[in-house]
């Protein structure tokens, strides 16, 4: 096990597959809500029911895509395939998803939910087969996070892109159509993600060998509802997801209307990116010394703590206080990131360790699900309290909203961030229990004592 070492270009392309998913991921986290309210032009209200529809289909082919995976292997592999066959249709769903028909509201508003859900389905099927990968690339623990930090630096990197060069190439390109402008700025995303994918087939290789739990449907869920680690880090999943949306979904409207100038979009939620990009480095360096767990569960309640001085300390129009305070807040809350997607593969191990029966797809397909359903949630509690603040897109806002903005960006997300960091107390696999799980060393599952991280 210990010897399943990556080489540079193979964590490098593992990275690459998770910055080309985060084409699309970023795109809802950080700028499809004002793009469908600014932009394109819905309304609010019209957008909860959207993002929580669509869930629904979630809820279907998640599953169904994590079974695909178990019971179907090519010559290519079982996770890889997708990549290459499915790139250039998630390409496409990308560029239909920010094209802005000549259509009444109506009309523009069927657009949305076809295309959003045309979009969904294309990254649910090269991402339960991405995030999957990790647990047959390598056994090692520590190779599993190092590529994992490749993976979320890359992912950052996408993000660095949607933020800044989305929306300057979007104001170049579009001139006086800027529905057009982003348009052709997500046109060379989606070439960017198809590209990506590609290489990650190219330059990554399937070398550990798992036989999946081939059993009906009904029965692999009653084996997974038994993994109680899995259960707590879907329930991590969900309340994470939920305050980094709605944080980041908020950053534009925050840029604009509360610091006082839609020039500041790009570079406000760009600071917040470079700030998650050198937490993926300083994250892979601490756990090094440190104990991931420990460093996952205070890092997510001081994320709530800064927020909360970030609520009271900056008012508005204080430009140079919010930059910095966004900066931190953005660091400390994405120290867990390489964390938690190390676990996803290390729960499905400790189900097979403990139940005799390895629930791989079901389990990963699980996680994709909940991390979609708190992107649902969020964009739902967004919409909602915009709604509730009275907001009214292209205007100067009243008092009530721009102080709701300000709560939805800090407040109101760190407190699920706070919620986050007090749930994982109950998480126990770290590292070294992990190797002596492995090892067979480790009689008794149902408890899980608190071991030193040090190997």
């Amino acid at each position: 096990m210990n010897n399943q070492k990556l080489s540079v270009l193979e964590k490098t392309g593992f990275g690459a597959g998770d910055m080309a998913v985060n084409v699309v991921i970023s795109s809802m986290f950080l700028i499809v809500n004002y793009f469908y309210t600014d932009i394109f032009g819905l309304d609010p209200k019209d957008l909860i029911l959207l993002f929580w529809s669509v869930r629904l289909i979630d809820a279907v082919t998640d599953p169904l895509m994590g079974m695909l995976t178990d019971r179907v292997k090519s010559r290519f592999g079982r996770y890889r395939p997708y990549f290459l066959y499915l790139s250039v249709p998630f390409g496409v769903s990308v560029v239909l998803m920010f094209t802005t028909p000549d259509f009444d509201y109506n009309g523009k508003l069927a657009w949305a939910y076809a295309t959003y859900i045309l979009v969904t389905l294309a990254f649910t099927s090269v991402t339960i087969p991405y995030i999957s990968l990790i647990g047959v690339l390598t056994d090692n623990p520590k190779e599993r996070l190092s590529a994992n930090g490749y993976r979320l630096f890359f992912a950052k990197i996408a993000a660095f892109l949607v933020a800044i060069a989305v929306p300057e190439l979007a104001r170049i390109w579009g001139a006086d159509d800027i529905a057009r402008g982003y348009q052709l700025a997500m046109t060379c995303m989606g070439v960017i993600g198809t590209l990506l994918l590609f290489f990650c087939f190219v330059s990554t290789k399937e070398r550990v060998e798992h036989v999946p739990d081939r059993r009906p449907f009904i029965t692999q869920v009653r084996i997974l509802i038994q993994n109680d680690q899995w259960m707590l880090l879907c329930g991590v999943c969900v309340v994470g997801t939920v305050g980094y949306v709605i944080r980041n979904s908020v950053a534009a409207y925050y840029a604009r209307y509360y610091l006082g100038s839609a020039d500041l979009i790009p570079w406000f939620m760009g600071t917040g990116v470079i700030a998650a990009i050198l937490a993926m480095v300083a994250s892979t360096w601490i756990t090094k010394r440190f104990c991931k767990v420990r460093l996952f569960r205070w890092s997510q309640i001081a994320t709530g703590v800064i927020a909360t001085a970030m609520y009271f300390f900056v008012g508005q129009g204080y430009v140079a206080a919010a930059f910095v305070f966004y900066f931190v807040m953005s660091f400390v809350v994405d120290l867990q990131a390489p964390i938690f997607w190390s676990a996803a593969a290390e729960v499905v191990d400790y189900g097979h360790a403990k139940s005799g029966s390895r629930v791989s797809g079901l389990a990963f397909g699980g996680l994709s699900f909940c991390q979609k359903f708190g992107m649902g949630m969020a964009g739902a509690i967004t919409n909602s309290l915009l709604a509730l603040f009275a907001y009214q897109p292209d205007v100067v806002q009243a008092p009530l909203a721009t102080n709701g903005i300000a709560l939805m960006l800090t407040v109101i997300p760190g407190a699920f961030h706070v919620i986050m960091g007090g749930v994982m107390f109950k998480y126990r696999i770290t590292d070294k229990f992990y190797l002596r799980m492995k090892e067979g060393k480790v009689s008794d599952l149902k408890y899980i004592p608190d071991y030193d991280n040090s190997l």
